[in-house]
């Protein structure tokens, strides 16, 4: 088989739908798939959709909200492709992104990852989508927005690629975990996604090792996919705020504490801080508003 396209789900029946509907009517007959849904424990008739309307997909059903690195790595571990998708419920794949992104693969065995063009419902590009490694330098540059003010730098603008145009392939750092083809050779030699992460910042750290196993990681603008950016983290808002700055100090601990000195590493850790305050602050004063 081909590939495998994973899909979690957490409480977007509607959006789950338009997804799974997007990969059968897209595909075509040059790609042998599999669709696997593993459902964190949805409360809005997800599951029953799934069995009624496309009997033919595995369902995995998590008793709860397992997060999305652990519910991913179960139904990795019953996949057959020779490529895993990692592909969110608030998708739209559009007409021949799967069979040129497998096609890239297979002629590229240097690849370890591959990102597609991401865009958001407007059409605008899903930034995400290629990026640089969150390094305090990169990071430094993208706060004091030195990318705006420079930009094509590649020094400067290395936290978003801003280098690289969203309509050039290239190898990156990073991609999106809304679209994220692996070869499962790079899996077996760097591991699962690592559970640590709950809804954030598994796919950049996935990159990170893979990279490091030997692989490149490649943004590739000729497929293309629509992200209806973040329907299932909507639910519970503080909770997404909390794991999103979490994941930024797991990510450095894991990868760049023992690069830097002891100074670096409280600045690093005052300003997630200050940052998980300030948006804690801003979220308050939308929700009074």
């Amino acid at each position: 088989m081909d590939l495998s396209i994973i899909i979690v789900n957490y409480n977007t029946k509607e959006l789950l739908k338009q997804t799974v509907e997007s990969v059968i009517n897209t595909v075509g007959q040059a790609v042998t798939y599999e669709i696997i849904v593993s459902d964190n424990g949805s409360k809005d008739g997800s599951c029953e959709m799934i069995k009624e309307s496309f009997p033919g997909i595995k369902l995995i059903e998590n008793n709860a909200n397992l997060g999305f690195s652990k519910a991913n790595n179960i139904a990795i571990k019953e996949s057959k492709g020779r490529y895993i998708l990692i592909l969110n419920s608030d998708t739209v794949v559009k007409e021949n992104c799967l069979q040129k992104s497998v096609a890239y693969m297979d002629n590229h065995p240097e690849a370890g990852v591959l990102g597609c063009r991401v865009v958001l419902p407007d059409g605008s590009l899903d930034k995400a989508c290629k990026r640089g490694f969150p390094t305090p330098k990169a990071s430094l540059h993208y706060i004091l927005k030195l990318d705006k003010l420079f930009p094509g730098n590649k020094n400067f603008g290395r936290y978003h690629m801003g280098h690289l145009s969203e309509f050039e392939t290239g190898e990156v750092d990073a991609v999106v975990g809304a679209f994220m083809m692996v070869r499962r050779e790079a899996i077996d030699k760097v591991g699962l996604l690592d559970e640590s992460f709950f809804m954030y910042g598994e796919d950049i750290d996935w990159c990170h090792r893979i990279k490091e196993g030997g692989y490149r990681i490649i943004y590739y603008p000729k497929a293309l996919t629509i992200h209806y950016k973040g329907a299932s983290s909507k639910k519970k808002r503080v909770k997404t705020i909390y794991e999103f700055h979490r994941a930024m100090y797991l990510f450095y601990n894991k990868h760049y504490r023992k690069k830097y000195n002891i100074f670096i590493t409280l600045l690093v850790y005052i300003g997630i801080a200050l940052k998980l305050i300030l948006t804690y602050m801003v979220n308050i004063f939308k929700k009074k508003k």
